[in-house]
């Protein structure tokens, strides 16, 4: 059973907007139709992309299992588990962020 649908999909996506907003990131596109999740976090170059990732993972997990406990146990053994251990970071580069975000929304 698909977990990132309905309600959920929209929790977090709503979590991820005032995290980053908490942190001073900007979220210029988001797709969470489809597991994995795409970001497209514009943030200062002095912040640790591992830490902006951290702290992502750690502050929906906590959210996420306060209000959809029920239906997380089902598919987790063990409780606070939501996001997989690694994650995939890259910089645009030479890319724009245009393409970028054509590219996150098609994933859905």
């Amino acid at each position: 059973m698909r977990i990132l649908k309905d309600r959920i999909s929209e929790d977090i996506k709503h979590y991820l907007v005032e995290i980053c907003s908490k942190y001073g990131y900007e979220l210029v596109t988001i797709e969470i139709d489809k597991d994995p999740i795409h970001l497209l976090i514009n943030y200062d170059a002095t912040d640790c992309i591992s830490e902006i990732v951290k702290r992502i993972k750690q502050e929906t997990t906590y959210k996420i299992w306060l209000i959809h406990v029920e239906m997380l146990c089902k598919h987790y053994w063990k409780r606070k588990i939501f996001w997989p251990d690694g994650y995939f970071a890259c910089s645009i580069g030479e890319v724009s962020t245009a393409t970028i975000q054509r590219y996150i929304v098609t994933q859905g």
